[in-house]
């Protein structure tokens, strides 16, 4: 099981503080761990719900939809993620101290895409969740 990141000096990896202050770099399975354990559903949730009311096949094909535009959204936010990890990391190892104001440096792109990423994982979860509940008509 994938242990989840605690708070780190009051702040979650979702803001900008949790990095500037130090706080380990969460990686995606961390991320998905925490959103899998949460109840969030994701700022989807009420297009889901209102493709998983439709009846068959329309409810199927728009929560499939709804899906592969998640996942699209997902391995952007995925490789942006990845690449402001790295740039952070690499940033730590120089000793840099970035004193511009943090709505312009890497600890505001880290808690975005730290936020997307939970966002992208919750819209899976709650699509998937939808999913299961009834099957295609006649099985496909």
């Amino acid at each position: 099981m994938t242990k989840t990141l605690p708070p780190f000096n009051g702040y979650n990896e979702g803001h900008p503080w949790y990095y500037r202050l130090g706080g380990p770099i969460a990686t995606p399975k961390q991320i998905k761990a925490e959103v899998e354990a949460e109840t969030y559903r994701g700022y989807l949730a009420g297009d889901i719900d209102a493709a998983a009311e439709k009846s068959e096949p329309q409810r199927s094909d728009a929560l499939r939809a709804l899906r592969e535009r998640v996942l699209e959204d997902l391995h952007r936010d995925l490789k942006r993620y990845r690449q402001c990890a790295k740039e952070l990391r690499r940033f730590r190892r120089a000793g840099e101290q970035d004193d511009r104001p943090l709505t312009c440096n890497i600890y505001l792109a880290m808690s975005l895409k730290s936020s997307h990423l939970t966002n992208g994982f919750a819209n899976l979860k709650a699509i998937d969740d939808a999913l299961s509940v009834q099957g295609d008509l006649f099985g496909f």
